[in-house]
């Protein structure tokens, strides 16, 4: 039997409604991907500065200053007991 102009009308809009839910999968994918890199990124330019900070007084200084800068509650308490890193003894150990 034939299918009738509502049958056929009902069966592509669902197959439109697939094919959204389909881009919007893939959407949410890429941007999960891009979050994740942002992430990473941001982890490896984290350790850099910590780690130059150890090192160098210019970068000690940087860091001092953004933390400094925090200004959310949630954001400081990820600071609570870290100790910027103090150069004077290494600094003389480096003369």
């Amino acid at each position: 039997m034939a299918k009738t102009t509502a049958e056929i009308v009902a069966e592509e809009k669902k197959k439109i409604e697939q094919a959204k839910a389909r881009i919007q999968a893939a959407m949410a994918k890429d941007n999960a991907k891009e979050r994740k890199l942002d992430t990473r990124r941001k982890v490896i330019l984290g350790g850099l500065l910590m780690d130059n900070a150890k090192r160098d007084p210019s970068w000690n200084r940087a860091l001092t200053a953004l933390i400094k800068k925090i200004s959310r509650e949630n954001d400081l308490k990820a600071f609570e007991y870290y100790e910027i890193p103090d150069l004077s003894s290494s600094s003389s150990e480096n003369q």
